[in-house]
C-alpha cells in the first residue's frame, strides 16, 4: 500500500468518525442534578453548546451536552464527553492541552495516545476558522471546571 493511499484511507476513516459522532452524538441530553452548567456560543458561526457536569471529588463522574452547530463542533463535543467521563481534572487538563496543540498544528501534540477518537479532528488545524468550532465544547468544559 502506498503512503498516499494509506493517508487517504486514514482521512476517510477520520471523516467517517466525525460524521458518526455528529449524526449519533454520545452523551447528548441533560443531567438531572448537575454540579455545573455552562452555555457557550461561537459568535463567528453561531454554534452553541450547553454542557452539564457532575463531579465526584475532582473527577468528572458524568456529563451531557446539548446545542446546535456544525459537524465539527458537535462531533468534538460528543468525543470529548466520552473521553473525559470518569477522569480526574488533572488528566482532563492534560488532554485539553494536548487537543489544543493538535488544533494549532503543534508537532508535539499526540506524543501519546491520550486523545483517542479526537485524532479524527486533526485535519481541522488546516482551517483556522474551524478550530474555534472544534474547541467550543472544550471551552465550555474549562468554564464548568472553574465553577467546581
Amino acid at each position: 500500500m502506498s503512503p498516499a493511499r494509506s493517508s487517504a484511507e486514514i482521512g476517510a476513516l477520520y471523516q467517517e468518525m466525525i460524521l458518526d459522532h455528529y449524526r449519533r452524538p454520545r452523551n447528548k441530553g441533560t443531567l438531572e442534578n448537575p454540579d455545573a452548567s455552562v452555555e457557550i456560543k461561537n459568535p463567528l458561526c453561531g454554534d452553541e453548546i450547553g454542557l452539564q457536569v457532575a463531579f465526584d471529588g475532582d473527577s468528572v463522574s458524568d456529563l451531557k451536552f446539548s446545542g446546535r452547530g456544525c459537524s465539527i463542533s458537535l462531533a468534538s463535543a460528543s468525543m470529548m464527553t466520552q473521553l473525559v467521563k470518569g477522569k480526574h481534572r488533572t488528566e482532563i487538563d492534560a488532554i485539553r492541552n494536548e487537543f489544543r496543540n493538535l488544533m494549532i498544528g503543534s508537532n508535539s501534540a499526540g506524543e501519546n495516545d491520550r486523545l483517542g477518537s479526537l485524532r479524527a479532528l486533526s485535519g481541522v488545524a488546516r482551517f483556522p476558522a474551524r478550530v474555534k468550532c472544534a474547541l467550543l465544547a472544550w471551552n465550555a468544559l474549562e468554564s464548568a471546571l472553574a465553577l467546581k
